[in-house]
């Protein structure tokens, strides 16, 4: 069963929920926007369940008691900072990392720079990064799809302004229809809280465009739905260039970027599947 829990990092009060038995090998769930942790609930009990201890973190601006004001501090280098600090906390000198939009990027980003720490990556939806863009300057459907950056970038809270009237309107249109309408409108709730989509919205505004990745040099899996709006075709499939690792490239059809809601049983087992086969390796290399 699922337990909900809070512990300081970097100054800040983070929630998180977590399951599965203590010895269990960790993985570590990095949710993406406008999501919480609660969006791994399925794969969380799932994981737990085969034995593995599963920790979903509420990150920087969803955690109630880690939303500084400063847009600064929502740098890519203070997200991963989070999440290595959380490591730290419970221990961890090894853990296997799975992040779906922003915690998808996350888990590129400390992929490429702390192999020695992540066991395996699971990234669902995202793209690497530098495959990402590579495909905005030279494919002109990735371009239009990344073209809601700018707007989640513009000053004087116009994103906020926007998602937020008509009780929430084009926030709740955000998830296509393919979450449970229930989930949606307690996401939504959520970010009405004053100062709350401000601060999951800094994550756009701190973002770096021309900032790249580098190669990752730990096993892989992702996951991409052919009816994601975000990410198209051309960087999903190129992400495959940007791994130095043992590769696994899985397509859903017909599916969009809200996988862990389209699709959990299906991503359950890969993922599952990924981090036995990571545990193989490491126990026969």
């Amino acid at each position: 069963m699922a337990a909900y829990g809070s512990l300081a990092l970097n100054g800040f009060q983070f929630t998180f929920i977590s399951a599965g038995p203590p010895e269990g090998e960790p993985v570590l769930l990095l949710h993406g926007f406008p999501q919480f942790a609660d969006v791994w609930s399925h794969l969380i009990e799932f994981l737990s369940a085969a034995g593995f201890r599963a920790v979903a973190l509420d990150q920087r601006g969803y955690s109630i008691g880690a939303r500084p004001l400063d847009t600064d501090a929502y740098s890519v280098r203070e997200l991963t900072s989070d999440v290595l600090a959380l490591a730290e906390a419970f221990g961890w000198s090894t853990f296997h990392l799975i992040g779906h939009d922003w915690g998808g990027f996350l888990g590129w980003k400390l992929a490429a720079e702390q192999p020695g720490r992540i066991r395996s990556l699971s990234v669902l939806s995202t793209a690497h990064i530098d495959a990402v863009l590579d495909a905005v300057a030279s494919d002109p459907d990735q371009k239009a799809r990344s073209q809601y950056i700018d707007l989640f970038k513009m000053p004087g809270n116009i994103a906020e302004a926007m998602f937020l009237k008509e009780d929430g309107a084009r926030l709740r249109g955000v998830f296509q229809g393919k979450v449970p309408l229930q989930q949606v409108a307690i996401n939504v709730q959520r970010l009405s809280q004053p100062g709350a989509l401000t601060a999951a919205l800094n994550w756009y505004h701190a973002l770096d465009l021309n900032a790249r990745v580098g190669p990752v040099c730990v096993p892989t899996l992702y996951i991409w739905g052919d009816q994601d709006l975000a990410i198209g075709r051309e960087a999903a499939e190129n992400t495959a260039a940007c791994v130095r690792s043992t590769y696994r490239f899985e397509t859903l059809p017909g599916c969009s970027h809200w996988l862990q809601d389209e699709a959990h049983g299906k991503i359950s087992l890969l993922i599952l599947d990924h981090l036995e086969r990571a545990r193989a390796a490491d126990l026969t290399g």
